[in-house]
């Protein structure tokens, strides 16, 4: 039964603003040093997910899973939708801007899609299901481009569907930076250390970590005040008090031993919810565990529309309003071709974590694959080799930063074997192409049809 509020008149709005590479990197998470008052605003002013999660510590698998509502083995993103890996959500996926869509919204896309194949936009919009995409451009034009579609559906009879990229604080080559190297600082943008810097816990806290903190402070500096401008239009367009707001970000930081592994600084990720009208306010926190998938199942749910069985997620709906529900007793994770197959899974209860690693590929991806960065992981000699073990096992109540393998330790063997087991009963629910063999890449039937059919053949 859906959880929504009677009201008069049309469905509610939704504004969904998402950004890259983000983590819980905001001050309403607990990080001191950085300055986002318009994303603090919405979590003192909405509700704020403490323990949300992504299916997948990169950025395609993740965002498919965020706007489907299933895995990345269920929908068919198993690696980066982009040339040359291209990876693409499966025939008969559907789109949370389709699903909205076919109940009478009018949907639009600003700024980044990387959650299917990048094409022009005119292609996006028909395979995803917007009437209108309008892809690419730093963070102010982002917001420009969101003002502007707001200021048209403020006069509109329809619901409106707005999706809005951005693309900070994801690395790229800047003015700063020599050839080759991706730090977090554009020429649009500046580093951020008037309150000092928050070094994370698992990297050395050292002139160089200091230095990189600091960039990274100014891109998430500037993408608040993106996501400011647009939350300032909704309010004097008048629309607050009717639209679903919702920010969340694709997964964990740029930064060794987070983005692009299972550890939770790979997987974490800010998750906020602001909806008058259907209570979503008071700054109230969710301290269940919440998994990427459950964002669409939740917003359907609020929004009175069917959740489809084949939906992986849960909606949280339940949960934000503090009545009776059955939250995830474990979330799972995944990461199978990010710059090189690299297949892992995980499955993560509220203090334990079990990894199981399905090649001998480095233990902490080699920074030259997606950027070169200067902090260095702070990582206990014995407790990790330079390529993955065949499983770890952290108890995060003692080692919230997953340095101490505990995998082969007599007193974690009923984790080890309940968690075993419920890590294997997940990839058999979602038919992981894992349990029978190595995972085919794209590139792979690209090569064989050069092979057989000549590369000059369509």
């Amino acid at each position: 039964m859906p959880h929504t509020i009677d009201m008069p008149g049309r469905r509610l709005n939704v504004l969904l603003l998402h950004c890259h590479d983000l983590g819980r990197f905001l001050g309403c998470y607990g990080v001191p040093t950085v300055d986002t008052p318009c994303l603090d605003q919405l979590a003192a002013s909405g509700v704020m997910f403490s323990r949300a999660f992504s299916t997948a510590p990169q950025c395609s698998p993740s965002r498919a899973s965020l706007f489907t509502g299933r895995f990345p083995q269920q929908n068919g993103v198993l690696g980066l939708t982009h040339a040359r890996f291209g990876w693409d959500l499966l025939p008969g996926e559907r789109h949370l801007a389709r699903l909205l869509k076919d109940h009478g919204y009018v949907t639009s896309l600003v700024g980044v899609q990387h959650e299917s194949r990048v094409l022009p936009d005119e292609a996006v919009a028909r395979r995803l299901g917007f009437d209108g995409v309008q892809t690419g451009g730093r963070g102010e034009i982002v917001a420009d481009r969101a003002i502007d579609r707001l200021a048209r559906f403020a006069e509109a009879d329809q619901p409106f569907y707005l999706q809005v990229g951005f693309r900070e604080p994801h690395r790229l080559p800047g003015h700063r930076d020599p050839m080759g190297v991706m730090g977090f600082i554009g020429d649009h943008m500046s580093p951020y250390d008037e309150r000092g810097v928050t070094v994370p816990g698992y990297l050395v806290d050292d002139a160089s970590a200091r230095e990189e903190v600091a960039e990274l402070q100014g891109a998430v500096r500037y993408m608040d005040a993106c996501v400011g401008r647009v939350l300032t239009e909704l309010d004097d367009l008048g629309l607050t008090d009717n639209t679903i707001v919702l920010f969340v970000t694709d997964h964990g930081l740029a930064l060794p031993r987070a983005k692009c592994t299972l550890y939770d600084p790979g997987l974490e990720i800010a998750l906020l919810a602001r909806a008058p009208a259907l209570g979503w306010q008071g700054g109230r926190t969710v301290t269940d565990l919440v998994s990427g998938i459950d964002l669409v199942p939740t917003l359907l749910d609020a929004l009175g529309l069917p959740v489809t069985a084949d939906m992986a997620g849960i909606s949280q709906v339940p949960a934000i309003r503090g009545t009776a529900h059955r939250p995830h007793p474990a979330i799972f994770g995944q990461l199978t071709y990010h710059d090189y197959y690299d297949p892992r899974r995980c499955a993560r209860t509220g203090s334990r974590k079990l990894i199981v690693n399905f090649s001998s590929a480095p233990s902490i991806m080699d920074g030259s694959q997606s950027w070169h960065r200067r902090c260095t992981p702070r990582v206990a000699p014995s407790s990790l080799v330079a390529t993955h073990p065949l499983a770890e096992l952290y108890d995060l109540d003692t080692d919230p930063y997953e340095m101490l393998n505990v995998v082969d330790d007599p007193r974690y063997a009923a984790d080890r074997v309940t968690l075993l087991a419920t890590l294997y009963g997940w990839l058999a629910e979602v038919d992981d192409p894992l349990l029978t063999g190595p995972v085919r890449s794209p590139a792979h039937a690209e090569a064989m049809h050069a092979l057989q059919h000549g590369m000059d053949h369509p």
